[in-house]
């Protein structure tokens, strides 16, 4: 019999159940980010709304690098009624994907042109609950399948995720393009029957948590034994009772997994989060103003939703699997690097975009390549910050690592806008490609600790 290829059989890693079932639950997490984000500086643009403000507005995004402040809740607290009927995990995704319907028709229902506070109001609410199912699915993705599928897993979930992001970002501004029938000029009305169709595909998510099952974990010992002597100690002290119930509670579900963290990787713990923290600061400054770009160099909501939100998106899905096939042949450290080279470079072919204008072709090549690489390095780091996860405290720690990779970049881009007015989209997008370079010198020095070759 024929051996089989080796890197055919790294491809049949994807056949694996809980592998493709990650394909829906990415979807589910992938529609929101855009429609609080990306897809809504396209109408707050077209609506009049100044860059600076629009730039000010993507601070809603930092929803997502705060989640660490209720993760421990989402780990630990079970649902009256939900967490018996469904489980810890699939209760709070359930909740969560709930609100987004409703927050999500709240948008749908409010003219930025005329309200903008309460679209604030309700882009907010779209974030929170975005990150809350965040936070209990990348539980379940680390809990579901052991360490040398978890690059997989996370190309699955990237998959699921672009798909998603295709449909919020393409299929929005086709369905507001089809009902639009003043396209010189700015109508509420398609974002309207856009953002509700939007809600309407929530329930792709909410079916896949209804049909999912919650992962079989054996009980961590390490964390028994620890529950043990902290309950120990505080009756040592005189607590009892629902106080004693409490205190055990906050040690356990809050201070424990920064604990666990710090005492595994001592003085390194600082050099890994400085590294997530800056990890993806190129794509996320710069992603802010590209639909603005887009709406200021002439494109029309075809031609954006066709290239940007396709062509592109098809990109980030192939990057995603090549990105989770480099991991398991060259190892995680190796493909971060490359990553990072990629997602930083490809930032100045906008440059080069910004020069020529309207060009559809020059587009297709510059969102392909940029998106492809975004690929790449999203699965990377997925894999990464995986395996920086303690099972016993999976929904906790990973919502850290997460929340630390957006919050500084997400800060910075709320100022994108200004920095367009003020120097103009070629130096914007030449200072979003330097950013990336702290970052190379971080991985290298991350990978030499771990002892890690690059």
């Amino acid at each position: 019999m024929m051996a089989q290829h080796p890197w055919l059989a790294a491809f049949k890693v994807y056949a694996h159940p809980r592998v493709a079932g990650m394909l829906f639950l990415g979807f589910s997490s992938g529609l929101p980010l855009l429609l609080v984000l990306g897809t809504l500086s396209f109408w707050l643009r077209e609506a009049g709304i100044d860059r600076a403000t629009i730039g000010h507005l993507s601070w809603v995004g930092l929803a997502y690098g705060f989640k660490w402040l209720w993760a421990p809740l989402v780990d630990r607290l079970s649902l009256p009624l939900l967490t018996r009927w469904l489980g810890r995990r699939r209760a709070w995704l359930l909740l969560a994907q709930i609100t987004l319907v409703a927050a999500l028709l709240g948008m749908a229902n409010t003219d930025p042109s005329i309200n903008l506070q309460p679209m604030i109001y309700f882009a907010l609410a779209v974030a929170f609950a975005s990150a809350t199912q965040d936070i209990a699915l990348d539980a379940y993705r680390i809990e579901a399948v052991t360490q040398e599928k978890q690059g997989a897993m996370a190309a699955t979930y990237q998959a699921g995720y672009r798909i998603a992001m295709i449909t919020a970002g393409a299929g929005v501004l086709w369905i507001a393009s089809a009902v639009d029938t003043t396209p010189t000029a700015y109508d509420f009305m398609p974002w309207h029957v856009a953002y509700t169709a939007m809600a309407a595909f929530m329930a792709v998510g909410i079916l896949a948590t209804l049909l999912i099952s919650e992962p079989e974990l054996a009980p961590n010992p390490i964390a028994a034994q620890e529950a043990t002597e902290v309950h120990d100690a505080l009756v040592r002290r005189g607590l009892q009772g629902r106080t004693l119930r409490a205190a055990s509670w906050v040690y356990t579900a809050i201070l424990s997994p920064f604990m666990d963290f710090i005492r595994r990787f001592g003085w390194q713990a600082a050099l890994i989060l400085a590294l997530i923290a800056i990890y993806r600061i190129s794509d996320v400054v710069m992603g802010v103003m590209s639909n603005p770009f887009y709406v200021d160099m002439g494109y029309s909501k075809d031609e954006v939703a066709t290239v940007s939100k396709v062509y592109g998106v098809v990109m980030t899905i192939v990057g995603a699997a090549l990105g989770g096939v480099l991991t398991a042949k060259m190892g995680v450290m190796r493909t971060l690097f490359l990553g990072a080279v990629l997602s930083a470079s490809t930032n100045l072919l906008f440059v080069w975009l910004a020069g020529l204008g309207h060009d559809v072709s020059a587009l297709v090549f510059t969102v392909s390549a940029d998106n492809l690489s975004a690929g790449i390095a999203s699965s990377a780091f997925v894999a990464y910050l995986s395996g920086l996860t303690n099972t016993a405290y999976s929904a906790t720690q990973y919502a850290l690592f997460s929340s630390v990779m957006l919050m500084l970049p997400k800060f910075i881009a709320g100022f994108s806008g200004d920095f367009v007015d003020a120097y103009g989209y070629a130096d914007f997008f030449t200072g979003t490609a330097l950013l990336g370079v702290p970052v190379l010198l971080l991985v290298w020095l991350v990978a030499r600790q771990a002892n890690a070759r690059i």
